[in-house]
């Protein structure tokens, strides 16, 4: 990394908490309207933040597999994680989508008071069977008002090219939704890395795969899902390696 680059990755971030702070009092009002109010906002905040992350690092972005997303109904999407870009990128792509995200994060001022407000599903993992059913209760009335959810299925960040286990919350919310889970893969980890605080230019895909149909038994369905994020998550990787190298 450049010293050039390594001063814009310190710019954004720099950017990024003040821009935070800022809008996070100014529109402190926010809060007491309705749900979709806050969802719209926060939808906006997270592509103001991409779009600040694009201009000063030069970290621009692509998606591809829309033509897999179910046109009739909600869908689950099961997303990798790789970097805090990508908890930006649903609220911004999918308005109103319903995010499952670790209980620690709604302590944190301003951030979990908008998350609490737009609906966010929370989940305690220390909290065992309970977590699970607070999950699924979470997630099924998201989908029974309109909304698409989002969930990371390996439960936290992973680097690309670590391999993590799949977590049983996927699987239960699968099983009492009887929706369409949409595996999605991406590379953002290799220009927003995990905690790290420089940024690398370069071009982050997402790719929606074909839906996963509700009804299939547990096995079979974590056995699918794993197959097909993993080898999609690679192969977008590579891309991106090869296309910094020609």
């Amino acid at each position: 990394m450049t010293a050039f680059q390594a001063l814009r990755s310190v710019l954004f971030t720099l950017i990024m908490i003040a821009w935070g702070l800022i809008a996070g009092v100014v529109f402190l009002p926010i809060l007491l309207m309705s749900r979709r109010t806050v969802r719209i906002w926060g939808g906006w905040w997270s592509q103001s933040v991409i779009a600040l992350a694009r201009y000063i690092c030069g970290i621009r972005w692509q998606v591809r597999g829309l033509e897999n997303l179910p046109k009739d109904g909600r869908v689950i999407f099961a997303s990798k994680h790789q970097s805090a870009w990508d908890t930006l990128f649903f609220p911004f792509y999918f308005p109103g989508v319903a995010s499952v995200a670790k209980r620690e994060l709604k302590l944190i001022p301003l951030y979990g008071w908008y998350t609490w407000r737009a609906g966010t599903i929370w989940i305690n993992r220390a909290a065992g069977p309970s977590a699970i059913r607070t999950l699924v209760r979470g997630t099924q009335e998201a989908l029974t008002g309109g909304r698409h959810v989002v969930i990371f299925p390996q439960g936290t960040r992973t680097s690309p090219g670590e391999t993590r286990p799949y977590q049983s919350g996927i699987a239960a919310i699968y099983a009492a939704a009887k929706v369409p889970v949409v595996p999605v893969a991406l590379n953002s980890g290799l220009c927003w890395g995990r905690r790290a605080l420089f940024k690398t230019p370069g071009l982050i895909t997402v790719e929606l795969l074909p839906p996963i149909p509700p009804g299939l038994d547990r096995k079979t369905f974590m056995t699918t899902l794993e197959a097909a994020l993993e080898p999609a998550t690679a192969r977008l990787e590579a891309e991106e390696r090869a296309r910094r190298d020609a």
